[in-house]
């Protein structure tokens, strides 16, 4: 039997496809929904769901939850004197899952197709399929979660050449996908997202006001009065009232307490949130070449989007009414269960195409020869794009940099910073070339990209028709979020050259965003005006590097201004 999974942040479920479609599968409390936490006493005695939700709020220094946005780094989770990833307690939640299928359906479950963040990068989709094998089961075939969704709403049946986008705000992560059905091939034209993005976010507004109003220190509370005034603030943002208000109430030195917050009020208090919903939104439409009034349905999946204020934050963005036929914490779970009936063949499903993305830029570190000679590193060259539809295979042409040059290290990357010091390291690749003057030697590099997630790099060298390839199929991204974020104040203690001055900084900043946000021409140009910036700059005549920041602001003003016509 091969069962559909929807890991969550905040819930998993799965499901089966039966003789009435696809059903979502009860766990072991006769449930639909099984919270993702996990928790374990001193006897070792591990809990999953619902029990182990409800220990965290007695032993939260036993329990763990929201670990989904930690897949696929090392962060380490204390619970009681055991260590545990986020792949390992991922993987516990899997065989809880697992075993109440079993359990319900009577027979043995092997395999499943288990949903991920559309936005999730190959290492944190590599930590998944880890997590599923951990739990004992098969995983062929991981499925991004908005294109599961769209399944499950039956897009793939509904008429031809129709444009959807699959709005998925979860607990913890936000995607969003535009797929576009044409005869039997549903193909995702562009997905965007944001992982570190969801309803937690929204909840911690409301307790950081509650904290405010009856003047709480955050620090001064214990783990387990911190888990309770959160638990107190999410009933709060999921309260059916919540449409008019919000009002958290709870118990303060014995005293029973509150806080309202009117809707406006959080509405305001929500706006930058909000505002990063945008940008993946402008992102995918940019990507795909469509504008908001040429998608002909919007879907809502994930259950933030039960949310009244994101629903009529979502109606205004796009000027309709979206979607919300199916329960949005089940959507995708359903769609990984039709998604396993198509695998297995089963007569009652129709056979679709399914075509993905590649979510993130694949490229490679290259050198730059300066105007004064001077070689610089640490440069970004895009191999395939983000959301160039896979399998995908794209060359490119590179030379030797330095005169009697013999070895050449291709360092393969993952990510949409134009510097390759803040892109994903994948791997590398080394070739030794015939010595040779600058530029002389001539390396095809080839980058390949299949359904399942596996990049073959093969690099050639011209004269000697020496080639050398690598697949990339187990990388591992060792640098946390922390890590990265502490190595940022590390560098900010370096001296800082005239181009770092603020008023170039914030435009190249601004610059950095937009080539992140951005492909294709768009991307061609706002890299040829930025190195030409960053050329005057290194001249350091402050005259013309006056003249020079007034002519990069305005072509960032013309790029963002075609960016937001797509919107």
């Amino acid at each position: 039997m091969i069962i559909g999974i929807d890991l969550g942040t905040t819930n998993s479920l799965a499901a089966y496809y039966s003789e009435n479609g696809p059903e979502i599968i009860p766990n072991r409390l006769g449930e639909r929904l099984t919270p993702s936490v996990v928790s374990i006493d001193e006897k070792d005695q591990v809990y999953v769901g619902k029990t182990a939700r409800e220990r965290m709020a007695l032993y939260p220094e036993q329990s763990a939850s929201l670990f989904k946005r930690s897949m696929g780094s090392k962060k380490i989770f204390q619970l009681g004197n055991r260590k545990f990833t986020a792949t390992d307690l991922s993987a516990l939640v899997l065989r809880s899952l697992k075993k109440d299928a079993e359990a319900y359906l009577g027979e043995p479950v092997t395999e499943a197709v288990i949903s991920v963040p559309a936005y999730f990068n190959e290492v944190k989709r590599k930590a998944v399929k880890q997590a599923g094998e951990l739990a004992g089961l098969k995983v062929e075939r991981i499925i991004s979660e908005p294109t599961a969704a769209a399944i499950a709403y039956g897009l793939y049946q509904k008429k031809d050449n129709t444009r959807f986008l699959v709005f998925d705000l979860g607990g913890g992560t936000f995607d969003v996908s535009i797929l576009e059905l044409s005869e039997e091939i549903l193909e995702v034209r562009a997905v965007a997202g944001d992982n570190y993005l969801g309803g937690e976010d929204f909840t911690k507004l409301i307790l950081q006001e509650f904290y405010k109003e009856h003047h709480i220190d955050e620090n001064e509370l214990s783990s387990k009065d911190r888990a309770y005034f959160r638990n107190q603030a999410e009933k709060c943002k999921c309260h059916p009232q919540a449409d008019a208000f919000y009002r958290m109430q709870a118990v303060v030195n014995g005293q029973k307490t509150e806080t309202i917050i009117p809707r406006g009020a959080f509405e305001k208090m929500s706006a930058n949130l909000l505002d990063r919903i945008k940008s993946p939104v402008r992102k995918s439409l940019s990507d795909a070449g469509v504008k908001a009034r040429e998608i002909d349905e919007v879907v809502l999946v994930g259950g933030t989007t039960r949310m009244p204020l994101v629903r009529k934050f979502v109606s205004r963005l796009f000027g309709r009414v979206p979607d919300t036929s199916i329960h949005p914490d089940e959507a995708v779970a359903l769609g990984a269960a039709i998604q396993a009936a198509m695998k297995e063949r089963k007569e009652a499903v129709r056979e679709v195409i399914l075509t993905d993305v590649c979510p993130f830029t694949l490229g490679t570190e290259v050198s730059v020869k300066m105007e004064n000679g001077h070689v610089e590193s640490n440069h970004f060259c895009p191999i395939i794009e983000r959301n160039t539809v896979i399998p995908a295979s794209r060359t490119e042409k590179f030379f030797t940099v330095h005169d009697h040059q013999t070895k050449v290290e291709i360092h393969i990357l993952q990510g949409e910073s134009r510097f390759a010091s803040n892109n994903v390291s994948l791997g590398t690749l080394e070739l030794t070339v015939p010595d040779n003057e600058a530029g002389k030697e001539e390396i095809d590099i080839t980058y390949t990209y299949d359904i399942n997630a596996l990049l073959e790099v093969e690099a050639k060298i011209v004269s000697t028709k020496e080639t050398v390839t690598r697949l990339i199929k187990n990388q591992e991204n060792n640098m946390t979020k922390e890590e990265m974020e502490a190595r940022m104040k590390e560098l900010a203690y370096l001296k800082i050259p005239p181009r770092e001055q603020e008023k170039n900084k914030v435009l190249l900043l601004r610059g950095e965003r937009l080539y992140e946000e951005t492909t294709g021409e768009l991307r061609e140009q706002l890299e040829m005006v930025t190195e030409q910036f960053e050329r005057i700059l290194d001249r350091q005549n402050p005259q013309k590097i006056e003249e020079a920041r007034k002519d990069y602001e305005d072509a960032l003003e013309w790029i963002e201004e075609e960016m937001n016509y797509n919107l």
